[in-house]
């Protein structure tokens, strides 16, 4: 006889072996949910009622969350910048500034990682484009074959936590937090990564020189002034594309669904500048708007509000709208918005099934009593916090292994979530002890993209790698970025401030104390009134 206390670890048993066959995750959350769902019904765990509340949840909490907006515009803008030549002109760049250091090229694939995971947010054609671009020159040069899979590979999954990484957006829905802070406490750990990365780089120019061999100056084909004016424009509209996108959301001018609105439209336009077939007159209107955007800034820290301003503003609206019709007239261009569209529908798509299935999953789950069951299993996890936080990282670290950070958002996190704010609340604070474990792992969900031998950054490499580089130089040379992933997560474990020094303090019982309330005594004339009447 299957006992009420029987049906957790059955439902996640069923799971798995479900998952092995190889169906789809989606259907096969959706398919184990209303099957355990109805066995509860037979055995009198709950009645059929109960299994209302799947599609209530499922049009109340996933359809109609205006935060899930956010994924299909910031999707967009990665397919547009991914294919419209900018990865190219910067690797390039910065390639050729870095390259006659040791280790030089491995720099530069580190630092345009970055970039382009702050402005594409796509671990897939980030990996590929590098490649593409990189492999070939560091090839030529005499770079080690095992560094050259292992930078590039790594240097692509640091879009998982660089803003504005859709992980982070996912992980912020899930966890019930701002979107914002998600972003705010992932920046320390992004920069400590690539400091991590630029490190081992650096190390390995010591102890294995030959590894990572400077470019020979003679192979340069920029210096001086063209070489930085080069770098300057792949990285100034990419910081301007980032400030649009993530500085209007952290100054809380726009909402995450509004900033990704506004990354569209300006991936749309960066494509359309960088295009060698961008016209004179786009040109011309291009300069007019960012001397509008300019004085319109002036304006708005002076006169807040102001008609001026408001006029400095339109003409930057109209020159924006102007580019973007620049786009649509050409032809690569306008074929390469409508991959966008088809890539953006096919990801969102896959977003709102899992999502869906996921529903239907954790429902049956809490009402067979597994959320009671899930947290009598971690609370008693020897250690207290720090064992909590070993056990998850590690269990994580192993799932990613099978599933992709979707699917390991939407399946665990919901139950995980409530007790790890019970647990974490004592040691970073009731506000932000769901921002540091979900930045915490955020940075452990990169490495299910580097597990040999299932790691997607691997398969991409390993599509567009040439015949000369074997499978067993991309798999070992993952070995290594995996470690330092890992010692980041280690980082983030031990010094929470990694995360939590850039949000906002909340007011404690101490301060509250401290403030003093001073009401103005204000002299009122006297009140008069009037002789008294006698009855």
């Amino acid at each position: 006889m299957i006992t009420l206390e029987m049906m957790p670890p059955l439902m996640f048993g069923g799971l798995i072996l479900a998952m092995l066959i190889g169906f789809p995750v989606a259907f096969t959350l959706a398919a184990v949910g209303f099957s355990f769902g109805f066995l509860a019904i037979y055995l009198g765990f709950f009645d059929f009622s109960f299994m209302q509340a799947i599609p209530g949840r499922i049009f109340g909490s996933v359809l109609a969350n205006e935060l899930l907006l956010a994924i299909p515009f910031f999707t967009f803008m990665g397919a547009i910048l991914e294919r419209c030549g900018l990865a190219e002109d910067m690797l390039d760049s910065m390639g050729q500034l870095f390259g006659p250091v040791r280790g030089g090229l491995g720099y530069s694939v580190i630092i345009v990682g970055f970039i382009l995971g702050a402005i594409t947010g796509t671990v897939a054609a980030q990996v590929i484009a590098m490649a593409l671009i990189s492999m070939p020159v560091m090839i030529r040069y005499g770079y080690n074959m095992r560094y050259i899979t292992g930078v590039l590979a790594a240097s692509g999954t640091i879009t998982q936590l660089v803003p504005p990484s859709l992980v982070l957006i996912v992980l912020a829905d899930q966890l019930g937090k701002s979107v914002g802070d998600m972003y705010l406490g992932a920046w320390g750990p992004s920069l400590f990564q690539i400091a991590l990365f630029a490190g081992y780089t650096f190390l390995l120019g010591i102890i294995k020189p030959d590894h990572v061999p400077p470019v020979p100056k003679t192979a340069l084909t920029l210096t001086g002034w063209p070489l930085w004016r080069k770098c300057l424009m792949g990285i100034i509209p990419s910081a301007v594309l980032i400030f649009v996108v993530l500085g209007t959301m952290m100054l809380g001018l726009a909402t995450p669904t509004e900033a990704g609105a506004m990354g569209a439209v300006g991936a749309v336009a960066l494509a359309a500048i960088h295009h060698k077939e961008f016209s004179a007159a786009g040109n011309r209107v291009l300069l007019i708007g960012i001397v509008a955007a300019g004085i319109g800034t002036i304006l708005g820290i002076l006169y807040t509000g102001s008609f001026l301003f408001k006029i400095a503003f339109a003409i930057t609206y109209l020159a924006v709208i102007w580019i973007c019709l620049e786009a649509v007239r050409i032809p690569d261009l306008r074929e390469l918005i409508r991959q966008g569209y088809q890539t953006t529908m096919r990801i969102t798509s896959m977003v709102v099934f899992i999502l869906i299935g996921s529903t239907c999953f954790s429902v049956v789950f809490l009402g067979v009593s597994g959320g009671v069951w899930l947290e009598h299993m971690l609370t008693s996890v020897p250690g207290g916090v720090w064992g909590f936080l070993i056990f998850i990282n590690l269990f994580i670290f192993f799932l990613a292994f099978f599933l992709d950070f979707f699917e390991i958002a939407f399946i665990i996190l919901p139950m995980v979530a409530p007790i790890a704010q019970k647990v974490l609340a004592p040691v970073v604070g009731a506000d932000a002890a769901l921002i540091w474990f979900g930045v915490m792992l955020c940075v452990n969900m990169q490495t299910s993209f580097l597990h040999p031998p299932f790691g997607f950054a691997l398969f991409y490499l390993r599509g567009v790698a040439p015949r000369e580089v074997k499978s067993s130089d991309i798999y070992w040379g993952a070995i290594p970025w995996i470690g330092l992933q890992v010692i980041m997560v280690v980082l983030v474990i031990a010094f929470p401030w990694t995360v939590t020094a850039l949000l906002d303090k909340p007011v404690s019982a101490e301060d509250l104390s401290k403030i003093r309330i001073e009401v103005p005594q204000i002299e009122l004339p006297p009140l008069d009134l009037g002789p008294l009447k006698q009855q």
